[in-house]
């Protein structure tokens, strides 16, 4: 027995023995002894989970660390993502809310008119679209002149055109040199063209048109697209006929002169609608409408007349249409035109 237990006995010796059983240790001399109890066996054994729990702990820091850098480097993307959106801007994207504050002081405090918002709205537009597209500060440019009214001006345009059988002076103002000629803006003359009135006056036509329909019952959304969309169409391939026989005739006035001469037939539709509507009421509805057109197609129809006989200069092509025939064509195509995009159904 105590043979089996010796070191030539077992390969093992005693404290591999002991160890694996943590029991206590046994010496060359088979009995077992006291110092071995809990000995050396015993605190391998407890190093094992300690062990453990290290490798642990390090696993759980290292998924910690993981995570934390990950999240810090989504947080980080997230951040230089925001960033660039707050920085990099499209060049077509205006500052809206700066714009609509300064719209509203202006307002409150009544030193901003609907002239200068639209005036603003072009500097705003053509500095907005001028960096990014090719030609188009050209476009705002020419633009611009077209807009450069004020209150003075807008009063007596609308007289001029509601009443131009007393006005006797038709002929636009020239300034600079002989060599260029130059016409001064609406501001500082009334017989230069302009887009806002016609502009305006289609809108308000427009919504007198929808508000019509509205006090029949019949309102619909799309009856504000129909009359823009009849209206534009119109007066689109009016200005086409009358720039192509103005070519025949080799005479030269520029595109948007005549769109907006071409235009203020809507300030007479806006009056002859709103006379309309005030005495349906009274079933005068039908009969104020034609009566006022009466009245605002020739008053239109007189100044086209005036206004293409002081711009069409007097020797023109040979071979093209003769200029007082075109001339009372122009004229007369402001009543039919005007007769075509009236709106009357139920008034």
């Amino acid at each position: 027995m105590a043979s089996f237990y010796s070191t030539g006995g077992d390969p093992r010796n005693n404290n591999q023995f002991g160890g694996s059983f943590g029991g206590g240790g046994y010496n060359n001399e088979g009995s077992a002894t006291d110092d071995n109890i809990g000995g050396t066996g015993f605190q391998q054994f407890q190093q094992q989970p300690q062990q453990r729990k290290g490798f642990s702990n390090n696993v759980q820091q290292w998924q910690t660390q993981s995570q934390q850098h990950s999240y810090g480097h989504a947080s980080q993307q997230q951040s230089q993502q925001q960033s660039q959106q707050q920085h990099v801007q499209p060049f077509w994207m205006p500052n809206v809310q700066e714009a609509a504050t300064k719209a509203a002081a202006g307002f409150m405090t009544g030193n901003l008119t609907s002239e200068n918002v639209l005036k603003e709205g072009m500097d705003g537009i053509g500095k907005a679209f001028g960096g990014g597209i090719p030609g188009m500060n050209y476009v705002m440019s020419s633009l611009r002149s077209y807009f450069a009214v004020d209150n003075d001006y807008v009063k007596r345009k609308m007289l001029k055109v509601l009443f131009p059988f007393t006005s006797q002076h038709w002929q636009r103002e020239q300034v600079g040199g002989p060599q260029v000629v130059n016409y001064a803006l609406p501001s500082s003359d009334e017989n230069a063209p302009d887009l806002y009135i016609p502009i305006m006056s289609l809108i308000t036509y427009c919504l007198l048109s929808a508000f019509l329909y509205g006090t029949a019952g019949q309102f619909n959304p799309e009856v504000i697209a129909d009359v823009i969309s009849k209206c534009s169409i119109t007066q689109f391939l009016e200005v086409l006929v009358i720039r192509s026989c103005l070519y025949m005739m080799q005479a030269h006035i520029p595109f948007l002169d005549i769109f907006s001469y071409t235009g203020y037939k809507y300030l007479g539709l806006t009056i002859s609608m709103l006379c309309g509507i005030v005495f349906k009421h009274l079933e005068l509805g039908t009969a104020s409408f034609y009566g006022a057109f009466l009245w605002t197609a020739s008053a239109a129809a007189w100044f086209m007349r005036k206004t293409m006989d002081s711009n069409i200069p007097l020797e023109t092509a040979s071979t093209g249409p003769k200029r007082d025939i075109m001339v009372l064509a122009f004229s007369a195509s402001q009543v039919a035109t005007m007769w075509f995009v009236s709106q009357t159904k139920y008034l």
